[in-house]
């Protein structure tokens, strides 16, 4: 008996939601895709778990670095064609797994009802360590978590469906980024500007790094190549997993 074909991800889905810990993070992971999503007219949600209060570069007063990055990240968003950009306001670097934490995405989740959840791996990359920040890892298990079992569970917080009327909700595939067993790749090519003009956003975390673009550039063609990809192409990878 021959094994089944591996699953492919759906071609198209109406609605995406792309969860991750900091401002930023979606933009240097997966910007690019999600803006293949938004031209192919995938209506695309952006939940942020913190407001990226611990992070920054300069003299940028503490009580102003969440605000000043909530507006870089709706910008970057903007950039990619996304307008529906939600945040959280756990604290920074202090994230754990925790059922308030779930609850709070599975909420998010009842309320956009996406096919599609983009994520963070909750694995740890040993070979690419800084792509495991621990706030990276806690969002990606409790993301997992909240797709499977809570947001589909009606029993799973009763409450949601009780006093917030948010029907159980079934997410059909979930896509993680930085992940150790990438086995997807989207070729970002042709909207590679996007994808920097969304990181130039963040002013206050790439403003010093020289060489921005090539850095970015030559990790895609990597990701491209190692994908079978022809050469000169860019890809953003990840581990695709099928939920439903």
């Amino acid at each position: 008996m021959t094994a089944p074909a591996p699953r492919k991800p759906a071609e198209h889905v109406e609605r995406a939601l792309c969860v991750l810990a900091h401002p930023d993070d979606v933009d240097f992971g997966s910007a690019g895709t999600v803006a293949t999503w938004t031209s192919a007219g995938t209506a695309v949600t952006y939940l942020i778990v913190t407001d990226g209060d611990a992070g920054g570069f300069d003299d940028t007063p503490r009580d102003r670095m969440g605000p000043l990055r909530q507006e870089e990240q709706r910008a970057a968003a903007a950039a990619v064609g996304v307008t529906d950009v939600r945040f959280l306001g756990y604290p920074d670097g202090r994230l754990e797994l925790t059922l308030g934490l779930r609850r709070d995405i599975s909420r998010v989740i009842r309320q956009v009802r996406p096919q599609r959840v983009l994520t963070s791996s909750p694995e740890r990359y040993y070979e690419r360590i800084g792509a495991s920040h621990p706030d990276h890892m806690t969002v990606g298990e409790s993301t997992l978590r909240a797709v499977y079992p809570d947001a589909r569970n009606p029993f799973a917080f009763p409450e949601l469906l009780a006093d917030e009327a948010l029907e159980a909700w079934t997410v059909a595939e979930v896509w993680l980024g930085a992940s150790p067993r990438a086995d997807h790749a989207v070729d970002v090519t042709d909207v590679v500007e996007l994808k920097f003009a969304a990181l130039k956003s963040h002013a206050s975390q790439v403003s010093h790094v020289e060489d921005l673009e090539a850095f970015v550039t030559g990790w895609m063609a990597q990701n491209a190549r190692a994908h079978g990809l022809p050469e000169g192409r860019l890809a953003e990878t990840f581990h695709v997993v099928h939920t439903a």
